[in-house]
């Protein structure tokens, strides 16, 4: 296998905390997304969406979407399990995991999209270009922080995000509080819960990755 990555973006780290956490080393191919490498026609032939991560199989075909390489990778590297190992655990993992992306990234994508410098005519990921909205920025800013009392309250009963063991959804969620940072908005100091949280998943070795 061979896993098309971006060392300073956020939805691969997640397939690499995954690859971590298994204990699963592959070849990796940085692709330089400052330098417009995702736009190359080399690259463009591994995911046409012209975006990262991607997993190239041994037979050369691929898979793109980070929940997609994941669930590969559960199947064929089943321990430890980190999408859960009965119907509703399973179930639960996928239920925050979806929470988590769309009420936390999504928004997280938004405010940072539309608001960085670096981005302007790249508002959205892919090969079509979209100029950056103002407004979404702003409305994504207040998403996230209404999401973070969300976890907060959330992790108040429970200490991982899908019940007691670390999985899928504390890798998207431990992701989304960092990616955050990228635009100065840091754990509330009174989400005591979600600020606990994040520094035992922080402390985990499979975090650096």
């Amino acid at each position: 296998m061979r896993f098309y990555d971006c060392k300073t973006a956020p939805s691969p780290r997640r397939v690499r905390i995954f690859l971590a956490e298994k204990g699963i080393e592959i070849e990796t191919v940085q692709v330089d997304l400052g330098a417009g490498e995702q736009f190359s026609e080399a690259f463009r032939k591994v995911n046409p969406d012209c975006v990262v991560p991607a997993l190239e199989l041994d037979d050369g075909s691929c898979i793109s979407e980070v929940l997609a390489i994941c669930q590969y990778i559960e199947e064929t590297h089943p321990e430890p399990a980190l999408m859960g190992g009965t119907a509703e655990k399973r179930a639960r993992v996928s239920m925050w995991n979806a929470k988590v992306e769309q009420q936390g990234l999504w928004a997280m994508a938004d405010a940072f999209r539309n608001s960085a410098k670096g981005l302007a005519g790249r508002a959205v990921t892919g090969l079509e270009a979209y100029p950056q909205i103002p407004e979404l920025a702003e409305r994504g800013r207040a998403r996230v922080l209404q999401f973070f009392g969300r976890l907060d309250a959330h992790l108040g009963n429970n200490e991982f995000l899908a019940g007691e063991s670390f999985s899928m959804a504390d890798i998207t969620a431990l992701v989304f509080v960092d990616f955050a940072r990228w635009i100065k908005i840091h754990v509330p100091d009174n989400a005591s819960n979600l600020a606990r949280w994040h520094v035992v998943v922080s402390k985990r070795p499979s975090a650096a990755a």
